[in-house]
């Protein structure tokens, strides 16, 4: 049964609490407070007191209505719900409290692989001694696990650790150790997100065990050794005042890349988006925050298949625009924010589209520089300004450190 109030976790979370309701962390049945991360006291939910080893948390707004008693309803991002938490308590941000499983997680590739530990624990049968191994990329020589499965008669479960875009290819080199090892060999995939290594060990080992394990090795940490720039995925993102010439530098940029052929180019501009992907958002900051998020999504998708997109919103706020960035280098790619910083008295000499008149007038509530603020980042990349210069060279002024950096062949 859902309760009254509603939550969308985040990736992080959503793992965490897939393995909550699996038992994979048994004996913990629930998010943990900030306080009790470390040291579970009595607001915890271990029933003995015995500590756990990692922040299981979840994080809720400050706005967010929910208090100690209240049901909250854990959707994922498709709006499925999963899970109700009881909330036990509240603090700095985070929100405590047992889980309740109410439908299982949707997966995707794998998903045959995504077993509980008490499924894995029934096919391994009360086996006396089972070895297991968790892995976050490719074990290598096999020789260590033969020899130590051998000296203790034991059976082999491999456990994956799929979290995020690397997900599949763990899997898939689990498989890929398994026909080199003894017949009978399992697999597992645990979604288990990493952690600081000291406390990712403790947690896999405790996974370990939840799945039947009675003795662990932990795998080699992967050795990733990134692409070459021109390879990976690029998101160059403008933000500037309206005016600023931010659209006119993002084209003639887009046109730039179009010629040399060596790319594939993504174009997101401000206004085009409001017509398609924001239609029928206001220009309220939190409809404004959304379009940023909309475009964001968007170029982080262009870039996660090694695609370079362009996007020249107005972006004011420097929260959503670092929203942007995490959400392009989570998918390993690179993010490279141009601030043009044409000054507020040139853009509206300017006024193309009459705005700026438009607003002085109070026709526009609302309107970045002059009734809502315009936040200047102190973390670009490269800083522009077009004021007096031609296009062609305030192109250039992008082009050339994309080619130096290797971005453009």
């Amino acid at each position: 049964m859902t309760a009254p109030f509603e939550w969308t976790p985040d990736a992080r979370e959503l793992a965490d609490l897939e393995l909550l309701l699996s038992g994979a962390f048994r004996p913990l049945t629930g998010f943990l407070s900030s306080a009790d991360a470390h040291t579970v006291d009595e607001r915890g939910t271990l029933a003995d007191g015995t500590p756990w080893p990692a922040p299981v948390t979840l994080t809720l707004p400050d706005d967010h209505p929910a208090a100690p008693g209240d049901r909250i309803t854990l959707r994922d991002p498709e709006g499925a719900a999963l899970a109700v938490l009881t909330v036990t308590g509240r603090e700095n941000g985070f929100v405590a409290g047992p889980v309740e499983p109410l439908d299982a997680p949707e997966h995707g590739p794998f998903a045959r692989l995504r077993r509980t530990p008490a499924q894995v624990r029934e096919e391994l049968g009360g086996r006396e001694s089972v070895l297991a191994v968790t892995m976050r990329g490719p074990l290598g020589d096999l020789g260590e696990i033969i020899a130590t499965a051998q000296e203790l008669e034991a059976s082999i479960l491999l456990l994956p650790l799929a979290y995020g875009e690397g997900g599949p290819a763990v899997v898939r080199a689990a498989l890929k150790a398994r026909d080199g090892l003894p017949e009978g060999t399992l697999v597992a995939v645990v979604p288990l997100a990493p952690r600081e290594p000291a406390i990712d060990l403790e947690l896999r080992e405790r996974v370990a065990e939840a799945y039947g394990a009675t003795e662990h090795l932990a795998g080699p940490e992967p050795v990733t050794l990134p692409g070459p720039p021109h390879r990976r995925g690029l998101v160059v993102f403008f933000t500037g005042l309206s005016g600023s010439g931010k659209s006119t530098v993002a084209r003639g940029l887009r046109d730039a890349l179009l010629e040399r052929g060596s790319r594939t180019v993504t174009y997101l501009d401000g206004d085009v988006v409001r017509h398609l992907l924001s239609a029928g958002l206001t220009f309220s900051k939190e409809d404004r925050d959304l379009n940023i998020r909309r475009i964001g999504f968007v170029a982080a998708e262009a870039a996660r298949h090694g695609g370079l997109a362009i996007c020249a919103p107005i972006a004011p706020y420097a929260a959503t625009r670092e929203e942007v960035r995490e959400m392009v280098e989570a998918v390993g790619a690179d993010f490279l924010l141009v601030h043009v910083s044409t000054p507020l008295e040139e853009c509206e000499r300017r006024d193309r589209k009459g705005l700026y008149a438009k607003a002085r007038a109070g026709l526009i509530p609302e309107f970045t520089g002059i009734s809502d603020p315009y936040e200047e980042p102190d973390d670009a990349d490269l800083e522009i300004d077009t004021t007096g210069i031609s296009v062609d060279r305030a192109v250039h002024q992008v082009l050339d450190p994309l080619i130096q950096g290797g971005w453009i062949r």
